[in-house]
């Protein structure tokens, strides 16, 4: 069964309901249904508050994530070895910090899958399997 690691760039475009929303919304479905897993770093699910605390201010923020969390399935810790395999990966690889916890989850098992928006991992497509989102126009 696969478990689907969902980085930052894909929730948002989800929320946001531009292009690689219906993928993200059949993965969902798809977890919801039994027929995979759902993840994310809490690296990552920072993120995602804080874009949307940005964006919307803290009373949306705080009804989006309620909202939210039920269909991202689990959010990983950020453990300190995942911190240290993080940034060697941001070193190694060139990523942002937060991305590199989202890879570095995705490297758990042959049987994750990164899905992200975000070609900045084109990198480190050899290191884990990735699903890119299309890009926008």
């Amino acid at each position: 069964m696969t478990t689907y690691v969902l980085d930052a760039s894909a929730v948002i475009r989800y929320i946001d309901d531009e292009v690689g929303a219906v993928r993200v919304e059949q993965i969902l479905k798809e977890c919801a249904h039994g027929r995979g897993e759902a993840c994310l770093s809490a690296v990552q699910w920072g993120e995602i508050a804080g874009n949307l605390r940005k964006r919307f201010g803290a009373e949306r923020e705080a009804h989006l994530l309620h909202a939210l969390l039920p269909s991202v399935g689990q959010i990983v810790p950020a453990t300190g070895e995942r911190a240290v395999h993080a940034a060697q990966l941001k070193v190694d690889r060139g990523l942002g910090y937060a991305d590199a916890f989202a890879l570095e989850l995705a490297m758990d098992s042959p049987d994750h899958l990164l899905v992200t928006a975000d070609y900045g991992f084109k990198v480190a497509d050899n290191l884990a399997r990735i699903e890119f989102l299309p890009a926008k126009e």
